[in-house]
């Protein structure tokens, strides 16, 4: 008899192979293109994703008690005090997409869009606990306006529009230092461009040269989240578990272009905003910005395989975050969400009685406030988890999460926007053992 240390290395070389090309493509998408299409993106640094995956997502963003899911350990960002209940290797990875409508008195606009949202893997370090690493959008800037004037006998055109976003890398680490309580902590470096663009054209006049300011903010800087988790059994199967989580006074580095440019204009679509000369071109110093303070709370009550319910309450202070001038000032964000799942029969051989079944609804009164209206966001999440066939002899599970946000930002109220959106999330999620040792004769 002798032991064989069985690595498996096709089957894992394979894996981390797709796992960095879908990396390679996250930073592709996301630094050439926004996924939003929200007026309020323009504030601050934009619409923010918060650490959310798909199944989180689906129960309207409950996230501070989530430690398990259908049974089984999650890979949950949002607090990584989670990371400490990891039994497999956990691999995330997903797409995004939303669609939206915007309305303003009795006008409407309606746009579509999608990109890769996440890459993730958890690792479980038996009883040293967990750690996980990965990539997620941390936040989008994508809007567009812009309105016909007369200045005499000229007709002009003026547009505003901002694009871009900031991908957050994070590792993390999670332990479990005495029974029922877990701490942990993540390590972010936040990267992107976001840029705001204002132009002025002549659609009329093709003898006119038209002019075109943008402003780049390049985002660079480190950031600090943590969490604890306490979880007890109540008996019966059911569980409880109530979570924590927050940031540090995190602070970032901001340092702006400013590039002033004319175009000619032109009939053909190939040729439109090309640059004749440049006016102007400034760089700007760095910037420190202070991120916004955040504080989450929530629980999680559950039952065995079969259901979950739980609620979050969150609290984020962007009082001291340095606007730009000109920009309103920034205040506080209050939120609630309340969501769950359900399995109909986790032992039934029926496929759609071991389907997860998740619902939610979130509101929150955001941290703009335009036209003395405090923008309100708000939404119903519904969501499915859908397993597929297990694989390596019972120690490879792997599903399929997809959800739905049917939500509105803003009124039409007091010469507001109103923006109706559903964001789509679709997420792989693979529970394989990895690194087995075997025993042969």
């Amino acid at each position: 008899m002798y032991k064989k240390f069985k690595a498996d290395t096709t089957k894992k070389a394979s894996t981390i192979i797709l796992g960095i090309a879908l990396v390679m493509c996250s930073l592709q998408v996301h630094a050439q293109k926004s996924t939003s299409h929200s007026p309020y993106s323009q504030y601050g640094l934009g619409q923010m994703r918060e650490d959310l995956l798909p199944q989180t997502r689906s129960m309207a963003g409950i996230a501070a008690g989530v430690r398990y899911q259908a049974g089984l350990p999650i890979l949950n960002i949002s607090n990584p005090a989670s990371y400490s209940a990891f039994s497999r290797t956990i691999l995330e990875a997903g797409l995004y997409g939303n669609i939206t409508q915007l309305g303003k008195g009795s006008a409407t606009d309606n746009t579509a869009d999608f990109a890769f949202s996440h890459i993730g893997i958890g690792i479980p370090l038996a009883k040293a606990g967990g750690i996980a690493f990965g990539l997620i959008p941390f936040s989008d800037v994508g809007y567009n306006s812009s309105e016909l004037s007369i200045y005499d006998t000229l007709t002009y055109k003026k547009s505003i529009s901002g694009e871009g976003g900031v991908n957050k890398a994070f590792i993390g680490y999670g332990v479990s230092p005495l029974k029922g309580l877990s701490v942990g902590a993540n390590v972010g470096f936040l990267f992107g461009n976001l840029s705001d663009i204002a132009q002025v054209e002549f659609p009329l006049t093709l003898g006119n040269y038209n002019a075109r300011l943008e402003e780049t903010r390049l985002i660079r800087g480190a950031t600090i989240d943590y969490g604890v988790q306490y979880f007890k059994s109540l008996g019966k199967k059911m569980n409880i578990t109530v979570g924590y989580s927050g940031t540090l006074n995190n602070t970032i580095n901001s340092k702006s272009t400013r590039l002033v440019t004319r175009i000619e204009p032109s009939l053909d679509d190939d040729f439109q905003n090309i640059a004749l000369d440049t006016s102007s071109s400034t760089v700007g110093a760095n910037r420190k910005i202070n991120l916004p303070l955040k504080h989450n709370i929530g629980f999680t009550l559950s039952k065995g395989y079969n259901w979950m319910v739980g609620a979050d309450f969150k609290y984020t202070d962007w009082s001291d975050f340095q606007t730009r001038e000109g920009e309103i000032k920034l205040g506080k964000n209050y939120g609630v969400a309340v969501g769950g799942q359900f399995k109909p029969d986790p032992t039934s051989v029926k496929y759609w009685n071991v389907v997860d079944y998740r619902l939610g609804f979130r509101y929150n009164q955001t941290q703009i406030r335009l036209n003395n209206n405090d923008i309100a966001d708000m939404a119903v999440t519904v969501g499915l988890g859908l397993p597929l066939s297990e694989t390596n002899f019972g120690r490879t599970f792997s599903r399929i999460n997809i959800s739905a946000e049917f939500g509105q930002q803003g009124s039409l109220n007091n010469n507001l926007v109103r923006e109706r959106y559903i964001n789509i999330n679709l997420g792989f999620t693979i529970n394989d053992t990895w690194f087995i040792r075997r025993n042969l004769d």
